[in-house]
């Protein structure tokens, strides 16, 4: 009985945030996506025409679908670069590792607005990335990836994110026992094999933790579409920023941003079939 009571005594404040931060706002919205008019004149009326509408608006689902498009390949590009520089970390980085590690994070303290201003800079048509492909001979408004398109939001994106991806590979890599890549080189594995039966397969809930920690803050992204995306890179999570701030609308922000809460949680559920939520998490 006493230790049920420390257990609820610790769940209780968490619990307590969630409901009051997490689920009541999400009730909230899941309200308002039902109400009728704008905000100032929202009336005690519920109506299923914003579904009926959203469902039917095939330019906006097309945007949606495009904003999931970008933020898996956002998230694949940065697991692909992440992994090498947490491997090198662990295996290769001795007693350095932690100040390696603290090196590639410290980019992450400065403000977040900064660095995206920064690559808007380095992508624009006099930035050191224009000048160095006029320097070659090309023609920079022939490149997709510069600034005010899709491409430069993935690129900015993928440099933001990278040290947040690199930290759950890296501790996913540190609980590998040494011992079993050892008993690998045993058994006559090379170094690549034994990554590939070893190292990789232990090492993919730090993988697939990563690719959560991108795939989910990105699809409703906003800032970065906003400063270095323009017209040609603009995300869902604009409209549903255009829905709240400008367009007063909240019933049908709300509607957009339950329904990318709702494909959001669809990689969640699908990890969780093959991947222990501890092992995720890293306890």
């Amino acid at each position: 009985m006493e230790h049920r009571s420390r257990i609820a005594t610790l769940v209780s404040p968490p619990a307590l945030f969630l409901i009051v931060l997490f689920l009541l706002p999400i009730g909230f919205m899941a309200l308002f996506s039902f109400r009728v008019g704008t905000f100032g004149e929202t009336r005690n009326m519920f109506t299923l025409d914003h579904y009926r509408d959203f469902f039917a608006n095939a330019p906006l689902l097309r945007l949606l679908w495009r904003s999931l498009l970008i933020s898996f390949w956002v998230s694949i590009y940065s697991v692909v670069l992440a992994y090498p520089i947490a491997y090198y970390l662990v295996f290769q980085g001795g007693d350095r590792k932690l100040l390696l590690l603290t090196i590639i994070i410290v980019p992450a303290w400065v403000s977040y607005l900064l660095r995206v201003l920064a690559w808007k800079v380095i992508l624009g048509s006099t930035g050191i990335l224009a000048s160095f492909i006029a320097w070659i001979g090309l023609d920079p408004r022939e490149s997709a990836f510069l600034l005010y398109s899709s491409d430069a939001v993935t690129v900015t994106l993928v440099y933001v994110w990278i040290p947040f991806v690199a930290l759950p590979i890296f501790a996913a890599l540190e609980r590998i026992d040494p011992h079993l890549l050892e008993a690998a080189a045993d058994l006559g594995c090379t170094k690549f094999e034994a990554f590939l039966r070893v190292t990789l397969p232990l090492s993919l809930p730090g993988v697939v933790a990563g690719f959560l920690f991108v795939f989910i803050p990105t699809v409703g992204e906003y800032v970065t579409p906003a400063l270095v995306g323009g017209t040609e890179g603009v995300m869902f999570g604009n409209l549903i920023q255009d829905q709240f701030l400008r367009g007063l609308n909240w019933p049908v922000g709300s509607l957009m941003s339950l329904a990318m809460l709702a494909i959001v949680l669809v990689p969640l559920v699908v990890f969780a079939r093959f991947f222990k939520i501890s092992d995720i998490a890293g306890v």
